[in-house]
């Protein structure tokens, strides 16, 4: 079985569920990358009301996850975690692709 372009833990599960719950009409999570930042790439995340043509479609815990097809290519191998404490709380991707991050983390080179 290939590698799924993203894996998602149990806690990222749980908040995406959590997101979505009251939400009508929303059919999944779109993740893509964009052009931002210093370092060249920024990870982006919306709530999709439908599924575009080419999507990628991952159904893991009890989430749809739609990845643009134009990330695919930087996301093979990807996990999106949950992570909180005191401070921040946030998704948090761990890119085996990644070459390099800017110094505030919110993009990255591949």
């Amino acid at each position: 079985m290939p590698m799924p372009a993203l894996r998602i833990t149990d806690a990222a599960a749980d908040r995406l569920r959590g997101l979505m719950a009251d939400k009508e009409g929303v059919v999944g999570i779109r993740v893509g990358v964009k052009t931002a930042g210093c370092s060249g790439l920024a990870y982006t995340m919306e709530m999709a009301d439908d599924v575009a043509k080419h999507d990628e479609v991952i159904e893991e815990k009890g989430v749809r996850i739609l990845i643009d097809p134009k990330a695919i290519l930087f996301l093979i191998g990807t996990e999106m975690d949950w992570e909180e404490d005191k401070l921040q709380a946030g998704f948090v991707f761990r890119n085996p692709n990644e070459k390099g991050r800017c110094g505030c983390g919110e993009s990255f080179h591949v």
